[in-house]
């Protein structure tokens, strides 16, 4: 019997002498040298190290009051806009909730093509039916779909290559997470955490879609790790450790950086005693083979869904005296980390936001936890401190910044709970100590705003990753979901949640310019440039702006 179709593609074919010619011919090499091609952004978080920080320099801070809005593209989703585009040579590619993929023009926002695809009525992500961005080699995208499908598809023309199902929709398996190439192969991981999965992260062969390797989160009988699972017998096989938040790699180490979820359930720890590996960590994979070189554990046992799914942040640069090569943590459970990304040390640690659940961290990073009592407030609260959300690192100021939840808790109850394969897996709720509060703001905010300054306030921080001072604050009316962006005139580009685009100085935080657009950003603003002129863009309600100078 033929499956049905659930894909679509719609090429919009423009009759026209001065139409671009699509190209992609994004080489390995050019990949790897992508911060040489700061017109470009060939990937999700810019370069393999992840620092969404560009050197474009033609809006700097005596000019960015001259930003103007040069063109929006408007989706067809109601669903929060969390994609980051992907430019090269002029074009750039997007997602659109649940899973489709367009290419524009990156100078007027014309669509060239739109590639739909139709997910399962299987899928049932936890927190959103989102997408938040592609990959790119050659002339192939990578797309990761809603219910656990990687696609690749024809960069000129949006047309399928292949399509392999990662993983089972039915079960709680999702996928929203932007692809990272390496070499000849596309890594992914799969979401799920609330649905009691038990989490990997995956590499595919470019060419064919085959799977080349896979590495479990959460360890099975036999491997290393699987004595941290303790209690119920069968706690590791819905442990959790999802992933949702595209990694990071070093091409000297060939190594790739992935942050994993929470343990399940969410907030019975006493079901899945133990450390409870890999979950809440980031883990260094062979990218070759995917074997673990080492991992690094933020929250031990997490009785918070304190996710560690932030993206992590590699940096080159002199500690104590000597170069190394490290990795920068803004972490969910509040604390800030740097460890050396070649054996995962811990170098140092300091909280970024107001913390209660531990009162430091010991010589190796361990949190020392104090357990609040029942029914008091956790800080921070189940967001976390920050989130998914990318931060950014200025090679230039040499400050680290994040996008924060500031004097934000909640009271967690926990709950027995027996697994049933498809459905929710949480072992208790998070409440919140306001009498009459919000717990937590909709994924989707409305254009009246309930949540008020004494459950938590959003902020951007600068934090100087030698001594964890915060530098600077710049504060927000509501909590923020927005990603940022340094570039190398000393400009940092975030959003919030009340709709306002900003354009700071990130060496005080001052504001600089600002934009309403009307709609929440929940996404990580980019930069690129066409024919000379710099552009900045960024996802905001249910649509994409383009900004430059007048």
């Amino acid at each position: 019997m033929k499956p049905p179709m659930r894909s679509v593609l719609f090429a919009v074919f423009l009759v026209s002498l001065v139409i671009p010619i699509l190209r992609a011919q994004v080489s390995n090499d050019r990949l790897l040298r992508s911060a040489d091609e700061p017109r470009n952004w060939m990937m999700y978080s810019g370069t393999y190290a992840s620092q969404r920080y560009s050197t474009l320099s033609q809006i700097n801070p005596s000019n960015v009051k001259n930003l103007e809005q040069k063109w929006i593209f408007q989706a067809e989703s109601l669903e929060k806009f969390e994609t980051t585009p992907l430019v090269v040579d002029g074009i750039m590619y997007i997602t659109q909730a649940p899973s489709d993929a367009l290419a524009l023009d990156a100078k007027t926002g014309r669509v060239f093509w739109i590639y739909r695809y139709y997910p399962s009525t299987d899928a049932r992500p936890c927190c959103g039916s989102v997408n938040r961005g592609l990959a790119i080699l050659g002339d192939t995208l990578f797309l990761a779909t809603l219910d656990a499908h990687l696609i690749a598809l024809d960069a000129k023309t949006g047309r399928p290559i292949w399509n392999t199902r990662v993983a089972n929709a039915s079960a709680g398996y999702a996928m929203t997470v932007a692809p990272l190439v390496v070499k000849d192969k596309v890594i992914v991981g799969v979401a799920g955490g609330e649905f009691g999965i038990r989490g990997f992260i995956a590499a595919y062969d470019v060419r064919t879609g085959r799977e080349a390797w896979r590495f479990n989160t959460i360890p099975g009988p036999g491997e290393p790790g699987h004595e941290t699972w303790q209690g119920q017998a069968d706690a590791w096989e819905h442990g959790g450790g999802a992933i949702w938040t595209t990694g990071s790699y070093d091409p000297a180490l060939n190594l790739t950086y992935w942050g994993t979820g929470n343990p399940g359930p969410d907030w019975n720890p006493g079901q899945r005693e133990g450390d409870n590996l890999y979950s809440d960590s980031v883990v260094a994979l062979d990218t070759d083979t995917g074997k673990l070189k080492w991992s690094f554990q933020f929250t031990p046992n997490d009785p918070y869904d304190y996710d560690s799914t932030q993206v992590p942040v590699l940096v080159d640069t002199n500690w104590n005296g000597s170069p190394r090569k490290l990795m920068m943590w803004a972490n969910r459970n509040g604390f800030f980390y740097v460890l050396d990304r070649a054996n995962g040390q811990f170098l140092a640690g300091y909280p970024f936001v107001k913390v209660n659940w531990a009162s430091g961290l010991d010589a190796k990073g361990r949190p020392i936890q104090t357990p609040q009592p029942e029914n008091a407030p956790t800080f921070p609260g189940v967001q976390g401190g920050t989130n998914w959300y990318s931060p950014s690192y200025s090679p230039h100021t040499g400050l680290f910044y994040v996008s924060a939840w500031e004097n934000y808790a909640s009271v967690f109850v926990k709950e027995e709970q027996k697994y049933q394969e498809g459905q929710r897996f949480v072992g208790g709720r998070p409440t919140t100590p306001i009498p009459g509060g919000q717990n937590i703001p909709s994924l989707k905010r409305g254009p009246i705003n309930v949540w008020t300054e004494a459950a938590g306030h959003g902020a951007v921080v600068a934090i100087d990753p030698r001594t964890g001072d915060k530098k600077w604050r710049f504060l927000m009316t509501d909590v923020t979901d927005s990603g940022i962006l340094t570039t190398a005139t000393d400009l940092l580009f975030a959003g919030g949640r009340e709709g306002y685009f900003h354009a700071l100085d990130a060496r005080t935080g001052t504001l600089l310019w600002n934009a309403s657009l009307g709609g929440q950003v929940a996404s990580g603003p980019m930069t690129f440039e066409v024919e000379g002129k710099q552009y900045v863009s960024v996802a905001a309600g249910h649509s994409l702006f383009t900004f430059a100078l007048r």
